[in-house]
Formats: structure tokens, sequence, C-alpha cells
């Protein structure tokens, strides 16, 4: 996972979770709810790198 990616993904879960607050707070659901997807979204990317980092990883263990 490079960098720039997690740099990126922790951004968008951060910026969710200052809509899904403001939501909150405000009485806006569907900002709220807006929030919560771009945390989601944000989770389901950090994911998708650690399975790629993995098989890296596995493909490096063979090469040797």
């Amino acid at each position: 996972m490079g960098i720039d990616d997690k740099a990126e993904n922790t951004a968008q879960d951060l910026t969710g979770r200052a809509k899904e607050a403001a939501g909150a707070v405000t009485g806006d659901d569907d900002l709220k709810a807006e929030g919560r997807a771009d945390q989601i979204e944000a989770e389901f990317k950090k994911a998708g790198e650690k399975v790629k980092d993995a098989i890296d990883d596995v493909k490096d263990a063979f090469k040797k």
C-alpha cells in the first residue's frame, strides 16, 4: 500500500467522520448517512490494499 493511498484513505475516513458528526449535530440524516458511507468506502479500500500487499508478499516469497 503506497503512502499516497494510505493518506487518501485516511482523509476520506476523517471526512466521513466529520460529515457523520455534523449530520448528527444538525439532525441531517442524509449528511450523517453520507459520512458513514464515506467511512465504509475508505475501509473497503484499506482492505483491498491489504489484500494486494499480502499477494505481493506471497509472490516475493516464491521468488526467493
